[in-house]
C-alpha cells in the first residue's frame, strides 16, 4: 500500500478489523519509510454481467427497486425489502465466484420473494420470466398451490380458528 504522506511503497498492518457486517475489513498501517500511521479499507466486489456485457457492482438498492414495483400495494415494508436484497446478496455471494450474470440475479430473487409475498412474487415472476399466455400464469399458481411458501403455511396456522 502506497503511503498516503510519502508516497513510499510498502507499509506494515498494525490493527485489522471487520466493518460493514463481514462484508469490509478496516486496517490501520504504518510506513515503513516515515513511520506516520493511516487507514485502508478493503472490501469484496460483487459484479454483474449485463446482457450487453458490461460490467457493474451489485447493488442492493437496484434489487429493492425492482421488486419494490412487484410488491406494491401489498403488505411489505422497506425492512422487508432491505431483508430480501441482503439474501440475494448472501446467496450470490455464497458460491464464491466474484462476477454474476444478471439473470442469476432476477433468479435468486424468487425464492426470498415467495416467502415475502406469493402475489408479489406471481408478479415479478410473470415479468422476469416473460410470461406470455394465461397458461403461463396457471401454471405458476398450480405449483404455488402444490408447494406453499413457508409464509404462507404461518398465516394458515396463524388464524384463529371460527367459534360457531
Amino acid at each position: 500500500m502506497i503511503c498516503p504522506f510519502c508516497r513510499f511503497e510498502d507499509s506494515r498492518v498494525i490493527d485489522s478489523r471487520p466493518t460493514d457486517e463481514g462484508n469490509q475489513i478496516r486496517r490501520r498501517r504504518e510506513c515503513t519509510s516515515c513511520g506516520k500511521r493511516f487507514n485502508t479499507a478493503e472490501s469484496s466486489i460483487l459484479l454483474v454481467i449485463k446482457r450487453s456485457g458490461a460490467t457493474e457492482p451489485f447493488s442492493r438498492e437496484k434489487v429493492i427497486n425492482g421488486v419494490r414495483k412487484a410488491c406494491q400495494g401489498r403488505p411489505v415494508n422497506d425492512d422487508d425489502l432491505a431483508l430480501l436484497a441482503q439474501r440475494v446478496e448472501e446467496f450470490l455471494r455464497s458460491d464464491g465466484v466474484a462476477e454474476v450474470e444478471a439473470q442469476e440475479v432476477g433468479m435468486a430473487v424468487l425464492a426470498p420473494l415467495r416467502e415475502l409475498d406469493e402475489v408479489a412474487y406471481l408478479r415479478y415472476a410473470s415479468v422476469y420470466r416473460s410470461f406470455s399466455s394465461l397458461e403461463d400464469f396457471e401454471g405458476e399458481i398450480a405449483l404455488l398451490r402444490a408447494e406453499p411458501s413457508r409464509n404462507s403455511k404461518a398465516l394458515k396456522v396463524s388464524q384463529p380458528a371460527r367459534v360457531n
